[in-house]
């Protein structure tokens, strides 16, 4: 009689961080006093056990709080030494380097994200400073404050295009790798409108930074404050405005034949200098909490990744500021040098740096929003 074929099943190994992420869920599940506090607790609820795939989905669903650390009665110096913050933190730092494309530039960039932000930004503002000074255009050239006698519109986008699209589609290929795992983890329902909308709401208010009560995230100590989310709020909408203006730009350029540069107040004028303050502000926030982070909320690991995130977004709009306001001085031609360069390595560290962070947490809310909509697969009645 013939042996039906056996096929044994692969369980991934997981990492010392992963291990410790599900023996410190495996409390908490026993406990549940910090079920109200995010989305995380709810999630854990619907587990007995704790795989990889949704160990990722649980540390990227993690805002880093701090909340359930200063009010787990387990906490440090307790003997169970649960502090989910940093458990998840250090998770979370590994998916950003197990999902890079590819993999190589991940582990380059979390290790020196600082350094490698800046010198990366330097370098190719200083490129561009040498090739302008070959031309003789450096200070004082006779350009009208039009920057395209200097750098011609097709030049630009030769040299932007090509990184762009690429940091594109390097994050696309991580984030579907990511959301491919964490889908087989969290039911594999399919998206569905109603759990969209709850997402793109969580995402949009940032309603996680909250601390479960809305009184906000611990930072350098057991306080609670509003200012982690409002400085991220400056940010991202910040970040979004003038990426709204380099869009209206384009289609002025393309579809309308309206050739910059662009008078105040001008459509992309107005988003570009909106976004450049909120974004400058924002950054300033974010550096100045970073660095008094408390190192029990465990995102000491991610500082450098941090760090030369928010430095890149500040030299952006730093630089972006600085050439709207110098455009009709001698010092146009270094002040667009830096701003492009600034600009093309923001570009070319997208997909390796803390960028990611927020379109992984969007694909863990998402997941999130479909799953608790599921049947409890561990409640009463279940199916």
């Amino acid at each position: 009689m013939q042996q039906p074929e056996s096929r044994s099943r692969v369980i991934p190994i997981l990492t010392a961080h992963e291990a410790e992420v599900g023996r410190q869920m495996q409390i908490c599940n026993s406990c549940r006093y910090c079920e109200g506090f995010c989305a995380v607790f709810p999630a854990m609820t619907r587990r007995l056990e704790f795989g990889k795939a949704d160990i990722h989905f649980l540390a990227n669903l993690c805002h880093n709080c701090g909340a359930c650390l200063h009010s787990c009665q387990y906490a440090p110096p307790h003997e169970f030494a649960v502090n989910v913050p940093k458990a998840m933190a250090q998770v979370r730092g590994q998916t950003y380097v197990d999902y890079a494309w590819p993999p190589a530039l991940g582990k380059l960039y979390q290790r020196n994200g600082l350094t490698l932000s800046v010198a990366l930004a330097a370098a190719l503002s200083l490129f561009l400073v040498m090739a302008v000074a070959m031309n003789g255009t450096l200070w004082n050239a006779q350009l009208g404050g039009n920057f395209y006698r200097l750098f011609p519109h097709n030049l630009l986008v030769g040299l932007f295009a090509p990184v762009f699209l690429f940091a594109t589609f390097a994050l696309a290929m991580g984030v579907m790798r990511f959301w491919r795992d964490i889908t087989s983890a969290t039911s594999g329902a399919p998206l569905s409108a109603p759990a969209a909308a709850e997402a793109a709401d969580a995402v949009l208010r940032l309603k996680y930074l909250g601390g479960g009560h809305g009184e906000g995230c611990n930072n350098e100590d057991d306080a609670y404050a509003l200012s982690r989310r409002r400085f991220h709020h400056l940010t991202f909408y910040g970040f979004m405005l003038c990426f709204a203006a380099t869009s209206v730009a384009t289609v002025y350029h393309y579809a309308l034949g309206w050739v910059a540069p662009y008078e105040f107040p001008s459509l992309p004028k107005l988003l570009g200098v909106a976004g450049g303050i909120s974004l400058t502000l924002g950054t300033i926030g974010l550096w100045r909490l970073n660095r008094k982070r408390h190192p029990l909320h465990g995102d000491l690991a991610q500082k450098p990744m941090d760090l030369g995130f928010i430095a890149l977004l500040f030299l952006t709009s730093v630089s972006g500021l600085a050439l709207w306001l110098g455009r009709a001085t001698p010092a146009l031609a270094v002040l667009l040098c830096l701003h492009l360069g600034a600009v093309m390595a923001l570009f070319a560290t997208l997909p390796y740096g803390k960028f990611a962070h927020g379109i992984f947490r969007t694909a863990s809310l998402l997941r999130h929003a479909v799953e608790k909509r599921r049947p409890n697969p561990i409640g009463l009645g279940a199916d």
